[in-house]
């Protein structure tokens, strides 16, 4: 299983299979499928663990479009290609639930329910809004009530081993260091899940700033209370934690440099290389935390195979993983810069709008008047000209959605953090040299 082997020592964990092993047999569910992490897991999970033995999706309609018919389209991406050519039938073992994670009972039919509660082994809640400057309305009800009722819907399945919750590496980002471990936010989630039942959007749109504190958006905010909740209202389940840096491109599976969105960094080094971003606001020694979106994914399936395996030890404590790769391969934006520049400089892309070149400045005054001069003057320019030959301008609108990602993505450009990854590590030791060898695992080289 690329990626992801792991065995047990003989001494300490005798009675642990290997991964594919344990997904054998397996029911599987999976939130936010349709996302960016969420079809990397049910790729991978498919293609690694053949054995598994049915993988739920949970999925609304959208658009027009029916669950299934949802499905279908994404299956027949190029994402999924090796997977068919591999396991013509792959498609048999994904069954697509209709639900709606913002409604009561996750508008769940009872027959879907009681389906859900008699079948499944794993849950792998992937779901929410990634939006970081969402209405604290809004990101509460996807990131934190979401959860709640997925925890519900945990308790009442009969053979759960182990109840997977995808964070961010970044829900305690108003912290320097930040342990793999849970921490109370600064509001009772369920106090404020009750004021908000009854605020308008104005008020809490007013009171947004205070309520997050030093956190920078909606976003990570929402994620903590999320992480609070689950460790709150787990009990008896078997949960662990999984927090993720930056997300970015694939580094391997199912092949190099898969994404299907342009969000985030990547949307930035596209910019970057077409020569439409030439400025940005950034620390060149903040340490760019970036990760691969199939080492997240491995590091998910690895997380729960170890806890769903441990039956008779399974720790008193939610474990709590950092994927994350600044402490153990430090990349800082500086670095990042330069290497973007240097690899459209020997490789252009095509229709550049000019010759790739960035500058980074922490300086605010600075960073506004190099894009004043190097962003919004020729984009001016340039719509200009598109008109007098009679073509729709575009180039303002493309400026401003990229400074718009820009402001929403400076608050990590020009930050570092310490992060512990002793849970990584201790599921790294139970591979065996073997697999160390063979899998190359990126975050321990």
């Amino acid at each position: 299983m690329e990626g992801v082997v792991m065995r047990s020592s003989a001494n300490t964990f005798a009675d642990m299979t290997n991964i594919p092993e344990y997904y054998a047999g397996k029911n599987v569910l999976i939130t936010g499928a349709t996302g960016f992490m969420g079809k990397v897991m049910l790729e991978k999970l498919l293609r690694s663990c053949p054995g598994v033995n049915a993988v739920y999706v949970m999925v609304r309609s959208k658009a027009g479009q029916s669950p299934q018919a949802r499905i279908s389209d994404m299956i027949s991406s190029k994402l999924f290609d090796r997977l068919q050519n591999e396991q013509p039938c792959f498609a048999e073992k994904i069954i697509a639930v209709s639900s709606d994670l913002t409604k009561p009972e996750l508008d769940l039919s009872k027959g879907n329910l009681s389906l859900l509660a008699e079948t499944i082994n794993i849950v792998f809640h992937c779901a929410a809004t990634i939006r970081f400057n969402e209405p604290l309305k809004d990101a509460m009800q996807l990131n934190v009530l979401a959860t709640q009722k997925m925890i519900a819907l945990a308790h009442k399945m009969k053979h759960l081993e182990i109840f997977i919750h995808v964070s961010t590496a970044y829900a305690n980002c108003d912290r320097e260091l930040i342990e793999e471990t849970v921490y109370p936010p600064p509001v009772e989630y369920v106090k404020l899940i009750d004021a908000l039942d009854w605020m308008d959007d104005e008020l809490v749109s007013a009171l947004t700033p205070k309520l997050i504190g030093q956190r920078p958006n909606t976003y990570t905010y929402t994620k903590a209370l999320a992480e609070y909740l689950v460790q709150q209202e787990a009990a008896d389940l078997n949960v662990a934690i999984v927090r993720p840096s930056i997300v970015g491109a694939s580094w391997k599976e199912p092949f190099p440099g898969w994404i299907d969105n342009f969000n985030g960094p990547s949307g930035i080094f596209i910019a970057a290389g077409k020569g439409i971003l030439r400025t940005m606001r950034a620390s060149n020694d903040a340490v760019a935390d970036l990760v691969p979106v199939d080492v997240v994914i491995n590091a998910t399936l690895a997380a729960a195979w170890y806890s769903g395996s441990q039956k008779k030890n399974r720790p008193k404590s939610i474990l709590v993983y950092n994927c994350t790769t600044g402490g153990i391969n430090p990349f800082c934006w500086g670095e990042v810069e330069y290497h973007v520049i240097s690899t459209f400089k020997r490789n252009p892309l095509e229709q550049a709008f000019r010759r790739p070149n960035v500058n980074l400045t922490s300086n605010h005054l600075i960073n506004q008047y190099w894009i004043a001069v190097s962003h919004k003057a020729p984009a001016f320019l340039y719509d200009v000209y598109l008109r007098l030959i009679g073509r729709e301008p575009r180039m303002m609108k493309t400026i401003t959605r990229l400074h718009k990602a820009m402001m929403v993505l400076e608050y990590f450009t020009s930050h570092s953090w310490v992060w512990s990854t002793d849970n990584v590590a201790m599921l790294m030791a139970h591979m065996s040299p073997e697999d160390k060898k063979a899998e190359e695992y990126p975050l321990h080289v």
